[in-house]
């Protein structure tokens, strides 16, 4: 299938990871949305990725709201579409909130739609909870972290993939977990968003944000054959959804 191209100036394409991530993630994506005339930007949060060494105490939602602010607004971006997958859904949410007149399009990927006030240790089950917290025990440092998950339990398993992830995926922030976003608008802030479902297989953790996006007559929910991290295991057809979503969007 050959990618689609735009005889427009097309807009730029900024790319949020999610947790234990970093904007290596989307390097599978990035050249194909680049390929079609699309600048394309994948900032690594703070304390992530390679800005590992940058981890410290004081590292929540809000600092990750604000290294991508500050991509858009360093780069000087306007009519941004802003992709956030998985946890980054938390962090995409709170740019709009903040600086809606620098974005065009959002496109949650799979990713977590939270209530204002509502940290995602908040939306799990108590026991779910107990084994976070107890994995942070064990990880112990000075700095309080998620250690990564097995690449399996973020359904990724191809063998390939698995080699591409598994000595890149780094500890989340704790805090990151734990401290809510506090929204002074609606999700999404007026801006026109889609919601892709990752369904081979669905992922657990979203379902109520999925649902969330069902409901919500405001945006368009897709369906993608993919698995939870589609970045990495379906980069093609992720990048061919996006560049629709743009040509929709101008």
């Amino acid at each position: 299938m050959s990618l689609p191209t735009s005889s427009r100036n097309p807009p730029a394409f900024v790319l949020v990871h999610g947790a234990w991530n970093g904007g290596w993630c989307w390097s599978r994506v990035a050249p194909l949305l680049r390929q079609a005339g699309h600048a394309v930007f994948t900032p690594t949060c703070t304390g992530m990725g390679e800005r590992s060494h940058l981890l410290n105490n004081e590292i929540g939602p809000s600092t990750f709201i604000q290294d991508v602010i500050n991509q858009i607004v360093w780069e000087d971006l306007h009519e941004v579409i802003l992709v956030g997958h998985s946890f980054a859904g938390v962090i995409i949410s709170g740019v709009a909130d903040r600086i809606p007149e620098r974005l065009k399009h959002l496109v949650y990927l799979d990713a977590f739609i939270l209530e204002s006030g509502v940290s995602t240790m908040d939306t799990l089950s108590e026991e779910n909870q107990d084994r976070l917290k107890a994995a942070v025990d064990e990880a112990g440092g000075t700095v309080p972290v998620l250690p990564p998950p097995r690449p399996k339990s973020l359904n990724i398993i191809e063998p390939d993939d698995v080699a591409f992830v598994l000595d890149r995926l780094t500890p989340q922030p704790f805090r990151s977990y734990v401290e809510a976003v506090t929204l002074s608008n609606p999700h999404g802030n007026g801006i026109p968003a889609h919601y892709l479902h990752c369904t081979e297989p669905a992922f657990a953790a979203v379902a109520e944000s999925d649902a969330w996006a069902q409901e919500n007559t405001d945006w368009i929910r897709l369906p993608l054959a993919a698995s939870h991290c589609a970045m990495v295991t379906a980069p093609t057809l992720l990048a061919n959804t996006l560049l629709h979503i743009a040509s929709e969007a101008e």
